[in-house]
């Protein structure tokens, strides 16, 4: 795998990665990959720990001078690899490194530009199993989408196709579900394969509601961008049938048309010109993106 990079983002992540640096380590030496580590402006350790490692050959840090967020780690990350793929992993110890080989096998094997890594085996509570729930039938219903897992935190994808979308993606948490949107949303090939995990070293998640309610306006941002009359037009056609429904029986009593029938009209019409505008915009952003 001397074509692979892995990179894992670490804020505050002393313990947990004091358990697990020498293993990846030591993965990456054996399989020839490649190793960076972001220290995301750590408070604790963390950087010190990274310090003791970084004469490794096999190991690059890197040290944001402040907390960027999950999503700017890694794009830190990506920014410093040289390889051909990027694989991501959390700094928790969650991930199996054997399920590295094996996303990296599926990839080239099904000639994949991105294969997300679907968790199996762990235990989530009601709260998130619920806000996860809820993230992908938002997404789903915006856009076509055959991914579970989207904050899947172990994805394996194509380094070059990720710099050029990096401008797309937030700082923050929402990274790891808009960067499967954006994959998706330009027609690459995009798979999920199960990947075990385990419970966390040390520590707990940061992740809470308002992590949740970032990524579904980060996933509304992303449909707005590329197919902004999947936003638009539903509400463009819910005014206009509500203004219908509501008008047509006072008209056939011959009452004429009242106030509330043109406001819900007229108020359609303009949901639907400015998907019109949001298009011709979306054209012009993603001619960018392409250059």
């Amino acid at each position: 795998m001397h074509d692979l990079t892995i990179i894992v983002p670490a804020y505050n992540e002393e313990a947990a990665l004091g358990s697990f640096l020498d293993e990846l380590i030591d993965f990456a030496r054996r399989e020839d990959c490649k190793l960076v580590v972001v220290d995301d402006g750590s408070t604790d350790g963390t950087g010190a720990l990274l310090a003791g490692r970084a004469d490794d050959p096999v190991l690059t840090v890197v040290h944001n001078k402040v907390n960027r967020g999950y999503g700017g780690a890694i794009k830190a990350g990506i920014l410093s690899a040289e390889t051909r793929y990027v694989i991501t992993l959390d700094a928790d110890g969650q991930h199996r490194l054997e399920d590295v080989r094996g996303l990296y096998d599926v990839l080239l094997a099904e000639d994949a530009d991105m294969v997300v890594g679907r968790r199996v085996g762990r235990v989530s509570s009601s709260y998130r199993r619920l806000g996860k729930s809820l993230i992908r039938f938002i997404a789903r219903l915006l856009m076509p989408l055959d991914v579970e897992d989207l904050n899947s935190g172990m994805k394996i994808y194509d380094r070059q196709l990720a710099t050029s979308y990096l401008k797309l993606c937030p700082d923050t948490m929402a990274y790891s579900d808009i960067i499967v949107l954006v994959f998706i949303s330009r027609r690459h090939r995009v798979l999920e394969r199960d990947v075990n995990v385990r419970a966390r070293v040390t520590g707990r998640s940061t992740i809470n509601l308002k992590t949740a309610l970032d990524t579904v306006m980060e996933i509304v941002n992303i449909v707005v961008l590329f197919n902004p009359m999947r936003v638009f037009l539903p509400i463009a056609m819910l005014f206009i049938i509500a203004g219908l429904a509501w008008g047509l029986p006072i008209m056939f009593r011959g009452e004429g048309v009242s106030v509330g029938t043109l406001l819900l009209l007229v108020s359609g019409l303009l949901f639907f010109l400015l998907g019109l505008l949001a298009e011709q915009l979306s054209l012009i952003r993603r001619d960018q993106v392409k250059s």
